[in-house]
């Protein structure tokens, strides 16, 4: 298997590089986020082994970015960082799978298996809730025969509440899947586009589709609760 490794922490990576090639693994070592989203993008990997936080670019930026390319190469992310709306920006911003360090190297082998052995994520032709309808490919939305016209940012969330629909996805992700970890975007900022999403989704005399759960974030689903 050839494995991409990102990670700044020069000891960690070669304990990675080493412990991988023991393992008959083919390693490659990145050592900034840069370098390591130039190389994913740039050749075929088995799976990448991807730090959270690093210099010139963060982790969640790379799976993103990743992601939105239709690179579909397995993501296992590590950090230092164990809150839980870390790991659920991770998991919603492409990644496979998550180990918080410090880890048991079995542990990252079993993990890489598992991640590795999923292969890439087969992307839907389209997305559909009810009548609402997303082709990814075209960026086309459409509510039964209704176009639906949509700015970049109000597509981006929500495809992401499509891709989770029927699932809760927390302010927090929701900002830094759209705006990126760094951003300096706020809670009511988020809000505003989501109710502008609302207003071209939800109109008058339709089921609502789009369900605010208080304190915690938006979720995309068919029925009321």
């Amino acid at each position: 298997m050839q494995v991409l490794v990102v990670e700044d922490e020069r000891r960690m990576a070669e304990l990675l590089r080493q412990g991988l090639e023991e393992e008959g693994h083919s390693v490659i070592l990145a050592m900034d986020g840069k370098e390591g989203l130039a190389m994913a993008e740039s050749h075929a990997f088995d799976a990448i082994v991807l730090d959270v936080m690093l210099p010139g670019m963060d982790g969640f930026s790379i799976a993103k970015k990743l992601r939105a390319s239709r690179n579909q190469t397995p993501i296992l992310m590590l950090t230092a960082r164990d809150a839980t709306e870390d790991m659920v920006a991770g998991l919603n911003l492409g990644a496979d799978d998550y180990l918080v360090k410090p880890f048991s190297f079995d542990v990252l082998l079993a993990r890489l298996r598992a991640v590795s052995r999923r292969g890439p994520i087969p992307q839907p032709v389209h997305l559909q809730v009810q009548d609402l309808l997303l082709n990814p490919a075209s960026r086309e939305v459409a509510r039964g025969s209704r176009r639906v016209a949509l700015t970049r940012t109000e597509y981006s969330l929500l495809e992401l509440l499509m891709r989770r629909a029927g699932r809760v996805v927390t302010r927090e992700s929701l900002i830094e899947a759209v705006w990126g970890f760094d951003s300096d975007v706020r809670s009511n900022t988020l809000d505003a586009f989501i109710r502008l999403v609302r207003d071209k989704v939800d109109v008058a005399g339709e089921q609502k589709l789009i369900h605010t759960v208080r304190g915690v974030g938006y979720c995309l689903r068919g029925e009321q609760v």
